[in-house]
């Protein structure tokens, strides 16, 4: 069986969370609320997951950029590695700062800022939608020179580099602010206090942000998230309200000028009633109140957190073991996975039709497990499952809202 390592980064960087978690709490500070970290562990989840499929892809578009298009032949030395590093940061700079900027690009990168909390479950928040992005930004690597190798080698180093920068337990780091990207300046980064927005677009160097006036000190304390917060917790709302929103101000736009002006145009000039709009049709009324009453719920947290690790063991497993899993395997593995960070998303929001969910999770369940072991008792089971269900389903119903919420 062939093992893919890089799944240690899972347990990994679930190790440093629960340091920072322990490190905050004895600090006496509260860095951490149980909503929000779930939302930002989902969304990388699902993020890693669909890695799994995606980065080859990544990697051969690279390779025929390089092969075809290359204007010089870079070779794997000292100084061709340390180019490639600064070269990277550079093009992510310009990236970084263009997703703040420009709609098509922050609909998808707004992911990544919308948590009220600023801490190492937020580095988590980054969309397959995101990587899309950056990828055609990075095309100009292999272009100039850099062979596919050396690019996937530089970007698992400049990828694992801002994790820890999601930090508040970490203060100001000396003559390393003058040089690196450090946990101050992206707290700075992430913050929606009016002299901070749009500041620190560096990744692993300010010296970007110094050179083009987009660099802000950290002084007055950061208020994290949007400057509209989002206040929802459902892990559907927070992919693709973005994309909703600019679509909906494309087709209010007059004609085809005024259009490609709101996809090229900066995100404020995006009218905020949009947003208003898509949340009353999209999104139950007074949601994150109703949460937050069973946010101290210890059954309530107990559930939603058992799916969570639950997914997160599966999902190691899964990265370990992928490239021996059948392919079947892997479409069962990753829809069960994604059906169950949904629902930890519509269980955290209230949503009443999060049964269904439970219920489409089980029916995914079973089918892996019959087409795993091809024991026919699995179909006869499951339809006997299904008939008692679909009897005493207001029963059921009734009983899975009273232990999950305590409503009667």
């Amino acid at each position: 069986m062939h093992y893919n390592w890089l799944a240690l980064a899972v347990p990994l960087f679930l190790f440093f969370m629960g340091l920072e978690y322990l490190v905050a709490n004895r600090q006496g500070k509260s860095f951490f609320r149980f909503n929000n970290s779930v939302a930002n562990i989902n969304v990388g989840i699902a993020e890693r997951l669909l890695d799994t499929f995606t980065t080859g892809a990544f990697y051969f578009f690279y390779d025929y950029l390089y092969r075809h298009y290359a204007l010089l032949d870079i070779r794997a030395t000292v100084w061709g590695w340390l180019a490639l590093l600064i070269a990277t940061d550079f093009v992510w700079y310009w990236y970084h700062r263009l997703a703040h900027e420009i709609n098509v690009f922050w609909a998808v990168h707004v992911v990544h800022h919308q948590s009220e909390d600023f801490n190492y479950t937020v580095s988590a928040r980054i969309t397959v939608f995101q990587a899309v992005v950056r990828t055609g930004f990075w095309a100009i690597l292999p272009i100039v020179g850099f062979p596919a190798e050396m690019i996937i080698g530089v970007l698992l180093i400049h990828g694992l580099y801002p994790f820890f920068i999601h930090t508040r337990t970490v203060g100001k780091l000396g003559w390393l602010e003058y040089v690196l990207v450090t946990p101050s300046h992206h707290r700075v980064h992430h913050a929606s206090n009016p002299q901070y927005l749009d500041k620190n677009y560096g990744d692993m160097f300010i010296i970007w942000d110094k050179l083009f006036g987009t660099f802000a000190e950290e002084q007055e304390e950061p208020v994290y998230g949007l400057t509209k917060q989002l206040d929802s917790h459902s892990f559907l709302w927070q992919h693709f309200h973005g994309l909703l929103e600019v679509f909906v101000a494309i087709r209010q736009a007059p004609d085809l000028r005024a259009k490609l002006a709101v996809l090229f145009g900066r995100p404020d000039t995006v009218d905020p009633a949009i947003r208003v709009r898509l949340e009353q049709q999209f999104l139950s009324a007074n949601a994150a109140e109703r949460s937050a009453v069973h946010n101290n719920s210890r059954r309530f947290r107990g559930y939603v957190g058992g799916q969570l690790a639950g997914t997160l063991a599966i999902l190691f497993v899964f990265l370990l073991i992928e490239r021996s899993v059948p392919a079947y395997l892997q479409l069962l593995t990753s829809l069960f996975i994604l059906l169950t960070v949904i629902n930890c998303g519509a269980l955290l929001e209230q949503r009443r039709w999060v049964l269904y969910l439970e219920f489409g999770r089980l029916a995914v369940l079973w089918l892996a497990l019959y087409v795993a072991l091809g024991d026919p008792m699995l179909i006869i089971l499951a339809y006997i499952g299904s008939l008692s269900i679909w009897a005493y389903f207001s029963l059921v119903q009734k009983r899975y809202f009273q232990l999950v919420y305590g409503a009667h």
